[in-house]
């Protein structure tokens, strides 16, 4: 009896403290050692680990490009006497990225792409538009090459056609499929393009955010869904791996937005204990549909792994230190990562989960060079 006493109290003791021995650190330093690392993946023009993400969702495989050319753009901005260094992995990942879609259009779809014709009578797809678009834009907000300029302005006259083509203004991701996480990246990209050469789709992204509060929303939490039909008929509910992403895309389009979703996700997803933070996937009351991109949920506490690697850039973005501390903490307590001469990835993800993860950490820089255009608040 005196021993089960003891054993109890040094438990309670002891859980509050926990979350102590994983504490993150110098988010400088771990920043850092994540760049490292990645610089090198990325400079590799043949990779292992890269091959094997791309046959496990070859939508990861871009997804990786685009969060690192993301990153070491920001990168770009914020170390100036390394701008260089940051553009050379930029310009590998773009470069590699044409020529992987000039070799085979459907490189970066799952296989269900053949189910069905687009309803789009361009045939083509938001997610890869959006993405390459959003990735040569960031490149050229920071250093524009002339050789770009024309490769940027025509992915963006293909995301206005489709946008504008769509019922509700929100292209497909897949034959009669659109999803709200491609739909923003490239809503993102108009933005920075629009600062980069001058043009205003301004009128576009505001009927846009007008149409998604009026068809995509669902309405118990207010939350933007997932996915939708080509007619905006809605698919799957809020997810968080959505949400999170979606909510930083739009700081860009519509600050107000962009803070009303991600505190509203906040709210509807994020779970915090004892220093530690994690997000669900979706609401205690909603739909759970389980798929790829969503990874496990660890039951009880309804933590899932592709929502919570995706808060990190929603905290990050919103400056939400306390969200953010928590789910570092919890990432170093439950993802091992492992260092070597190279740098630091952690051992229970992948290199799409490393790349976010370095995302969240290094964001904030492009986005504010955006938000200079005349009508659009900063978001810090």
């Amino acid at each position: 009896m005196r021993r089960g006493l003891l054993l109890v109290l040094a438990v309670v003791v002891w859980l509050p403290l926990l979350h102590q021995v994983f504490l993150p650190g110098d988010l400088s330093g771990l920043a850092g050692a994540l760049a490292s690392r990645q610089r090198v993946f990325s400079l590799q023009e043949e990779s292992v680990e890269r091959d094997v993400l791309h046959r496990t969702n070859p939508e990861w495989d871009l997804m990786v490009r685009t969060f690192s050319v993301l990153s070491f753009a920001n990168l770009a901005l914020s170390e100036p006497s390394r701008k260089a260094e940051h553009l050379a992995v930029v310009d590998a990942w773009i470069t590699r990225t044409l020529r992987d879609e000039r070799r085979a259009h459907e490189a970066f779809f799952l296989p269900y792409v053949h189910g069905a014709p687009f309803r789009d009578p361009a045939g083509r797809s938001l997610f890869v538009d959006g993405e390459l678009a959003l990735m040569l834009a960031a490149r050229q907000l920071v250093e524009p090459r002339a050789d770009y300029a024309p490769l940027l302005r025509e992915r963006v006259d293909l995301i206005n056609g489709q946008l504008e083509r769509a019922p509700v203004l929100s292209g497909e991701s897949y034959p009669d499929e659109g999803w709200t996480f491609c739909n923003t990246v490239a809503l993102a990209a108009l933005r920075l393009s629009d600062v980069v050469d001058g043009r205003d789709h301004g009128p576009l992204l505001r009927r846009w955010v007008a149409s998604a509060r009026e068809h995509l929303m669902e309405a118990k939490h207010g939350l933007l869904v997932s996915s939708f039909t080509y007619d905006g008929v809605m698919k799957d509910g809020p997810e968080g791996s959505t949400l999170w992403l979606a909510a930083h895309m739009l700081q860009v389009v519509d600050a107000d937005f962009a803070r009303e979703q991600y505190q509203r996700a906040r709210q509807a997803l994020m779970g915090q204990a004892l220093g530690f933070a994690w997000a669900a996937e979706w609401p205690v009351d909603g739909e759970a549909v389980q798929d790829i991109d969503s990874g496990p949920t660890i039951p009880w506490v309804n933590a899932n792994a592709g929502s919570s690697g995706l808060a990190l850039v929603g905290a990050a973005a919103f400056d939400d230190e306390e969200v953010l501390h928590g789910l570092l903490t919890s990432l170093h307590f439950a993802a091992f990562p492992v260092r070597d001469d190279t740098g630091l990835r952690f051992a229970a993800g992948n290199l799409l989960a490393d790349a976010v993860l370095l995302y969240s950490l290094v964001e904030g820089p492009l986005w504010r060079l955006a938000m200079t255009q005349p009508g659009l608040e900063a978001h810090r």
